[in-house]
């Protein structure tokens, strides 16, 4: 993920000047945020091991299982979207694949640290509803 978000940065293809993408990544802050606010000080590890305390079910989480790599690919998506060059696109590809790869860990740990988390993972999504 790191990889494809600094491409995208070096390259200057995550923002632009268009009002819908504008409105489109600014859904994906706010949902960033959403998520950040709700997880707290535990809203942040490099490692995916679980943080300690309770399985997190509030606010987005209720819904989605990753909300902030949903609020990432949101942002990073939309501007790759405009840009729509062959590199633009790569770095897309190492976005989701970093993201796909991270959540699968994550969850294989969160199973084994929260005995809820088979429950929680039948009710929610990974990261769109109704979609995946």
């Amino acid at each position: 993920m790191a990889a494809g978000l600094s491409g995208l940065l070096v390259r200057h293809e995550i923002f632009s000047p268009s009002p819908l993408v504008v409105a489109i990544q600014s859904f994906g802050a706010g949902l960033a945020i959403w998520s950040r606010v709700v997880l707290g000080r535990r809203s942040f590890t490099l490692s995916a091991e679980p943080t300690s305390g309770r399985l997190v079910t509030a606010g987005p989480y209720r819904i989605i299982r990753h909300p902030v790599y949903t609020a990432a690919c949101i942002i990073l998506f939309a501007g790759i979207a405009y840009h729509r060059s062959l590199f633009s696109i790569g770095c897309g590809v190492l976005i989701l694949a970093g993201a796909l790869l991270r959540i699968r860990e994550e969850e294989k740990r969160l199973a084994a640290a929260y005995p809820e988390f088979r429950d929680y993972a039948l009710r929610t999504w990974r990261m769109i509803p109704f979609v995946y």
